[in-house]
C-alpha cells in the first residue's frame, strides 16, 4: 500500500508537466498572428519567377518559405500552369521583418526533381490557411 501511494504524486507531478508543455505549445500557435506585407514577382525567363515576400510575425523561415510557396502556386494557375518547381528559396530577417527570395520554375507538366509541387493543391491549402498569393 505504501509504494502506490509514492508512485501516485510521482504520476501527478509527471501529468501536470506535460499538460503544461501542451499548454505552452497551444499559446504558440494560438499567438500566431501574420502580417503578410506583400510579394513582388519578377519573370526572369520564360518559365523561370522570383518570389520577393516580406512578412512580420514569421515564427521560423518555413513560415515564409511557405509565403513564397503559395504566391508561387498562384502565380503557376495565373500564367495558365498546374506545377512549380523549387529551385532556392533565401531567407532573412531584420528588425522584425522576415524576407524571402524564392525562385521557382512553373510549367503545365510536372517538372523532374523532389521539390515540386502541384500548383492547384498548393494555393487551396494556402487559401484554407489565410496565407495571401499573387
Amino acid at each position: 500500500m505504501r509504494r502506490a501511494a509514492l508512485i501516485s504524486p510521482i504520476a501527478l507531478v509527471f501529468a501536470g508537466a506535460v499538460s503544461g508543455c501542451e499548454n505552452a505549445a497551444a499559446d504558440r500557435v494560438s499567438r500566431f498572428a501574420p502580417d503578410y506585407q506583400g510579394v513582388e514577382t519578377r519573370l526572369l525567363d520564360n518559365e523561370l519567377v522570383s518570389f520577393r515576400v516580406a512578412m512580420r510575425g514569421a515564427r521560423n523561415s518555413e513560415d515564409v518559405s511557405r509565403y513564397a510557396e503559395c504566391a508561387a502556386a498562384q502565380y503557376a494557375l495565373i500564367r495558365g500552369y498546374g506545377f512549380a518547381r523549387h529551385l532556392r528559396t533565401n531567407v532573412a530577417e531584420a528588425g522584425g521583418i522576415w524576407s524571402g527570395d524564392a525562385v521557382y520554375t512553373i510549367s503545365p507538366a510536372l517538372p523532374r526533381g523532389l521539390k515540386t509541387i502541384d500548383a492547384e493543391v498548393v494555393a487551396a491549402d494556402c487559401a484554407e490557411n489565410g496565407i495571401p498569393m499573387v
